[in-house]
């Protein structure tokens, strides 16, 4: 019998529907590769009893052909999204025990749908960091490492390797400036970032309130499709939802992309750019113009300052979710001789050195003195970026850039720990993105010289997500990349 756990999302539905196995034979299937790949350090928290339950339950809907979209499909989820009964950390020390009474909308829309939870996935710090490695957790490792352990991108690494690594069929990711994007990239994966406000972000544990937004990672471009239906939808509990149907995004795959103009934005061609993304660009486009595709410049005249940008407001943002963090309303006390002390030794030991650099640089652009000068200036840029994206959009249908401007780097690589800053910088092709609000998605397009996954990303209109797949289906079909 074929290994089902190399099935992709919707094979494995077709096999669950016409008998070929079992929902409860692919959740104990999925549950020994969790067993033998456990050195990837994907999951931080396994729910072994409450997949195999949940499996049972499937199978039943498939015998009395009562069988939901998701029935019966194994899924990671990233552990910022709250699940209720299920221990949910955001991988930080600070909320290392905390057990929700509730449960996340896109996690409940999953559940409502027939899926079946194997266990809470591995992120950076409160989905702070570009590597995976800021994690309480430990750092998760690259399925495609070889002679050494190498990052999977962040901050949902774990979403990213257990895909790769076929740990779960496919999983959530969230998104605050290219942490679904670059860890599919850097795991020979796709993923999908939607449009702020398609996905609800009640009971999803936040970071910046702006620019957070949930999505699908999983093998294909097809399978992402499928998932973000049933994530996505409009929430009364999330103020920032927006309430717009959601497509049969599966429908769009097979339409030709004849006539459609695809953006190549002339300043994301930076200098001194490694090569070998620059040739994997150009291939991209040169598939879709023979797919009938115009490819056309266009410009983005304020990318940038999208670093900078980001790297005020998301930080500003961080250090307003995060002060709740006290010791006192919520998270793991730490105990002083004043309120003082204990708020200092409950966030001392509470937090990581990267959390503990956001809210430093947040609490200090949002400080008197510092508003005017740092915070609404890059609000202000904001908008100008936002704009770029508009105006380009009057001359294309869908915007092609790289995902990251590297491949995957070792961990604990001293060029990204002993200066932040340029960690920073492997964003520099996904931050505006958030920024503005759009959609993109990123999907694996060859391999570099080293034999590592690079990504190609399409940006979309916004609420166009259904765009996205039917171009990215086609690099995926033309690119015919193997993943191991």
């Amino acid at each position: 019998m074929k290994d089902i756990t190399k099935l992709t999302l919707v094979d494995t539905l077709n096999g669950l529907k016409k008998k070929d196995f079992s929902s409860l034979e692919l959740t104990k299937a999925y549950l020994e590769n969790m067993k033998a790949g456990k050195r990837y350090n994907a999951y931080v928290t396994e729910c072994a009893d409450v997949a195999l339950e949940q499996a049972k339950t499937s199978d039943e809907h498939y015998k009395n052909s009562t069988n939901r979209p998701l029935e019966g499909i194994a899924l990671g989820i990233k552990d910022m999204f709250c699940t209720k009964g299920i221990r949910t950390t955001a991988c930080s020390h600070i909320i290392d025990n905390f057990i929700p009474q509730y449960e996340s909308t896109v996690t409940q829309q999953l559940l409502d749908n027939g899926a079946v939870f194997l266990g809470k996935l591995n992120l950076d710090e409160f989905a702070m960091g570009g590597s995976n490695e800021t994690s309480y957790f430990g750092p998760v490792i690259n399925p495609w490492s070889k002679d050494k352990d190498l990052v999977p991108g962040g901050s949902s690494g774990g979403s990213a390797a257990a895909v790769a690594a076929h740990l779960c069929v496919a999983a959530t990711g969230t998104d605050t400036g290219g942490s679904i994007r670059e860890p599919a990239a850097f795991c020979g994966c796709t993923g999908i970032k939607p449009t702020y406000g398609r996905c609800s972000r009640y009971g999803i544990i936040a970071f910046a309130s702006s620019l957070d937004q949930a999505g699908p990672i999983a093998q294909t471009v097809e399978d992402c499709a499928v998932l973000l239906k049933h994530m996505a939808g409009f929430d009364e509990k999330d103020s920032t939802s927006v309430d717009i149907k959601v497509p049969d995004y599966q429908s769009f795959l097979a339409q030709d992309i004849n006539g459609l103009v695809v953006g190549l934005p002339k300043e994301y061609r930076l200098d001194g750019m490694n090569p070998e993304i620059v040739a994997y660009w150009d291939k991209a486009a040169e598939m879709l113009k023979a797919r009938g595709a115009v490819i056309k410049e266009v410009s983005l005249p304020h990318t940038k300052y999208a670093l900078a940008t980001y790297y005020i407001l998301a930080p500003a943002e961080a250090s307003s979710n995060l002060a709740r963090y006290d010791g006192i309303r919520y998270g793991e006390r730490k105990n002083g001789n004043s309120l003082d002390e204990l708020y200092i030794n409950t966030r001392t030991e509470g937090f990581g050195s990267e959390v503990k650099r956001r809210i430093m640089i947040g609490t200090y652009v949002l400080s008197a003195g510092y508003y005017d000068a740092y915070y609404l200036k890059a609000q202000k840029m904001r908008r100008l970026i936002q704009n770029d994206f508009l105006e380009a959009f009057k001359e294309c249908d869908v915007i092609l850039t790289p995902t990251s401007p590297i491949t995957a780097f070792p961990i604990g690589d001293e060029s990204m720990l002993e200066n932040p800053i340029n960690m920073y910088l492997n964003d520099v092709f996904t931050v505006s993105v958030n920024l503005a609000g759009l959609p993109a998605i990123s999907l694996p397009i060859g391999l570099s010289k080293d034999g590592l996954p690079y990504g190609m990303q399409l940006i979309g209109k916004p609420f166009d997500e259904q765009t996205l797949f039917k171009v990215a289906q086609k690099i995926e079909k033309d690119a015919g990349f193997e993943r191991k």
